[in-house]
């Protein structure tokens, strides 16, 4: 897809790797709405990239992926500023196992919402343009971590989610194209204090274990060449 003139709604945007999927997009010309439970932090970011890529260009709503009504109204408010929605882009994220059904409801439930809200919106089944939604996995998804097992889950659901609704059938009913960008260990807030995010403090050692080799990336772009090109 040809990024230029499109219009992009990223969840979790307002920091880490959604901050830098919506600096990409904006870097290539789309227009993104920044949707984020994070108020504070997502005006700042929207008014930031305004001031840097033209105000008509990006917006902010607050969106809590756990909360249908709200996470709709990002798509309508999307919609109604911006004329249309091409891509979607499920990425709002937790790492808690401690708080477990909180963990699933974001990270799985939120994708699956995400989804099904592209397809009412998007879908050319629905009287939509159609377009593409990306889901935010993990290297967890393909192998999981010992010490993180209900994270692991969540994230490995999340590419099952995807090849089902990435498969012809589904791209042919409604003009969506489904993928999954799945990271390593990226330098971002979803690691603040691993003893309190671990679901017991036996899981340490383990967490150690399985991050051992790890080396987190850093967040970067690529000037003049956009990921949705092929590479």
């Amino acid at each position: 897809m040809e990024v230029q003139g499109r219009v992009a709604l990223v969840t979790g945007a307002a920091s880490g790797i959604g901050k830098a999927y919506a600096e990409e997009l904006l870097n290539h010309g789309a227009k993104v709405s920044i949707c984020d439970i994070n108020v504070e932090n997502g005006e700042k970011l929207a008014e930031s990239l305004g001031a840097r890529h033209g105000k008509n260009r990006v917006i902010f709503c607050p969106c809590d992926v756990t909360d249908y009504p709200q996470f709709e109204e990002s798509f309508r408010t999307t919609i109604a500023t911006f004329g249309r929605l091409d891509i979607v882009i499920n990425n709002a994220g937790i790492m808690n196992d401690r708080f477990w059904e909180l963990e699933v409801d974001i990270n799985l439930n939120g994708v699956i919402r995400g989804t099904l809200l592209a397809q009412r919106f998007l879908g050319t089944d629905r009287g939509g343009r159609g377009g593409i939604v990306v889901n935010t996995g993990s290297n967890v998804s393909i192998n999981p971590y010992v010490s993180v097992p209900i994270y692991s889950a969540t994230k490995t659901a999340i590419v099952g989610l995807t090849r089902a609704y990435g498969d012809q059938y589904h791209v042919g009913l409604t003009g969506i194209k489904v993928m999954a960008l799945c990271p390593s260990a990226t330098e971002s807030n979803l690691v603040r204090d691993v003893s309190k995010q671990l679901f017991s403090t036996r899981y340490e050692d383990v967490w150690c274990r399985d991050t051992a080799s790890s080396v987190p990336q850093k967040i970067f772009y690529f000037p003049g060449r956009s990921m949705w090109q092929k590479h």
